[in-house]
């Protein structure tokens, strides 16, 4: 994996969250492909300077996620779940509250449909 991972140590986001979202920013954007294995868990926290424990763990929520399958011989691959329904309400769970944060700071519903047009533009390969 060529990818360069940037973590932000003085981010109130937990680490292991931020790796999860830069994997699958590489992802999205075609820079990690569907079959290509991740490092090891210890190779990756040398890499990035981050515990062993840190890893494993983003690595254990993205294959709770359908994104990684974990093999004990060829370790953490890049699998894309084709189970839209799930990932469908998943995003609606998380859409949800920025949703209510922008109806109470008056940001209007052209504005957020422009704002994930923008989004999708971004990483659509």
């Amino acid at each position: 994996m060529n990818y360069v991972i940037e973590l932000n140590f003085e981010s109130d986001e937990a680490i292991y969250i931020q790796l999860c979202n830069q994997i699958l920013r590489g992802i999205a954007l075609g820079e990690i492909r569907e079959g290509e294995s991740l490092p090891s868990v210890r190779q990756l926290a040398d890499d990035i300077s981050i515990n062993m424990h840190t890893v494993n763990k983003a690595y254990s929520i993205l294959k709770d996620e359908g994104f990684v399958k974990l093999d004990r011989r060829s370790g953490a691959v890049v699998r894309i779940s084709p189970d839209k329904a799930r990932v469908l309400q998943r995003m609606k769970h998380e859409f949800e509250p920025a949703v209510i944060r922008g109806i109470c700071n008056n940001v209007t519903r052209e504005e957020a449909i422009a704002l994930i047009n923008k989004l999708y533009d971004d990483y659509e390969v």
